[in-house]
Parts: structure tokens; C-alpha cells; sequence
């Protein structure tokens, strides 16, 4: 799964540990760098790009909102500031939202959510239709002392064990020693999604979803509250 770059700016390190914390806690966003500075900022992205900007306004020297002028080509933008006062300026300068610190995490998950419906739907328009083709790819996956091809659509789901994860076809259930965040990683993203921290599952086998759960192959699959609203999206 191809993840969210985030570049957190803020002068304050407790500020910085606990974004760099929540950033963690949620799987498709990737900890791109900390700055202190927006100078460090604009070294960073000179270099780099990223998809969101978490940044903080009241900052010595360059403010965040003067910082973010500066900019030709934002990123996505987040603002996080403990000042209020700030947001009729923030919104015109179209951010995708204005958090109040100390950020609770559900207000912090709720603006990466819209970060990720934002993002989803530029990659959309820059890939075009074919990223929504049938399935027709294939993985290699070792289970025991073989290597095994999997065709990509004969994938029912994906369950994460203690010490493995097993993968389930109509035909058959293949055992690997993995993550199920690293195959992940080798999915179409367009195809598949995680719904529960031991469960993906392939979007075009669904056959119905009721309250907390998924129907595939006659196995309910649990779902997991994290993951909810994202699985709710992907199928709307």
C-alpha cells in the first residue's frame, strides 16, 4: 500500500513526539521528517516532496502562515496551533483542517481522513481509469521451503496470525512468515483493504457487509472500528 507522506513542523519537540505518535498509530500515513524551523522545512521539501503538512502557526522568526505562503506548491496542509484566533486566515489559504492542541487523537484521525480522501481522489485523476482494471497480476510468497505464485484474483482474504498470516483462495489456504502491513505493500490498493488488524480482504469479493462484519465465501470477517470508515469509502 502506497502510503501518505507527512512532514511535521513545529517548534516545540513534546508537540513534535506526540505527532510523530499519532502519525504511527495509523496505517496509511508514513513519517516523512520533524522540522523544528520552517527554515529546516524548506531545506527538507527542496529535496523532497511530501503529500501532507502538519504545521504549527506560532513559531519564532517565520510564522507557519507566513511559512506556508511562501510555498509555490503546498502539499496538503494540516494546521496545529493552541490559538483559535488563527482560522478564518487558515481557511483562506484553503487547509484541509485546523486543529486545536492539544489534539485529541479522534480529532487528529478525523483531518488525516480527509487528507486521505483528498489524496485518493488526486491519484485517481492522475492515474486515470485503468487503475480500476480486474485484477490480473500475480505475487510470489514463500510458504516452507517453496516459493509459491498467487494469482491476485483468486485472493478471498488475508488473516494475520500470532507468528504468520494465511492467505485464502477458493481453493486452498497458503501459510507465509510476514506482516500483513508488508503484503500490503505488495497489493493493489485499488483492490484490496484492510479492515481489521488481522484481516485484508479483496474489495471484488465482498458479498455483503452487515453492522461489524464482512461476508466472503460464506466466512464472516470481522470489522475492525479503526477501520471502519475507510472500508466504508472504498465501497461507496
Amino acid at each position: 500500500m502506497t502510503k501518505i507522506q507527512c512532514l511535521v513542523v513545529d517548534d516545540e519537540r513534546l508537540a513534535l513526539e506526540v505527532m510523530e505518535a499519532n502519525i504511527e498509530r495509523v496505517p496509511f500515513l508514513h513519517l516523512a521528517q520533524l522540522c523544528a524551523t520552517p527554515m529546516q522545512a524548506l531545506d527538507f521539501l527542496s529535496r523532497n516532496s511530501v503529500d501532507v503538512l502538519f504545521l504549527d502557526i506560532e513559531m519564532p522568526g517565520l510564522n507557519g502562515l507566513q511559512f506556508l505562503q511562501t510555498l509555490k506548491n503546498p502539499p496538503l496542509v494540516i494546521l496545529t496551533t493552541a490559538y483559535p484566533q488563527f482560522a478564518v486566515d487558515a481557511f483562506e489559504l484553503n487547509v484541509v483542517d485546523y486543529l486545536l492542541k492539544p489534539i485529541p487523537f479522534n480529532r487528529f484521525l478525523a483531518a488525516v481522513q480527509k487528507v486521505q480522501a483528498q489524496w485518493s481522489e488526486t491519484r485517481l485523476r492522475k492515474d486515470g481509469p485503468n487503475e480500476a482494471k480486474p485484477l490480473d497480476g500475480h505475487i510470489f510468497i514463500k510458504s516452507g521451503s517453496k516459493t509459491v505464485r498467487i494469482d491476485l484474483q483468486e485472493i478471498l482474504f488475508i488473516e494475520g496470525k500470532k507468528e504468520y498470516i494465511m492467505i485464502h483462495t477458493r481453493q486452498s489456504q497458503i501459510t507465509t512468515q510476514a506482516s500483513l502491513s508488508s503484503l500490503m505493500e505488495k497489493l493493489p490498493a485499488n483492490q484490496f483493504v484492510r479492515i481489521h488488524r488481522s484481516f485484508i480482504i479483496a474489495l471484488a469479493k465482498i458479498e455483503s457487509i452487515e453492522r461489524n462484519r464482512v461476508l466472503i465465501d460464506k466466512t464472516e470477517i470481522p470489522i475492525g472500528e479503526f477501520y471502519r470508515e475507510d472500508l466504508l469509502k472504498r465501497i461507496s
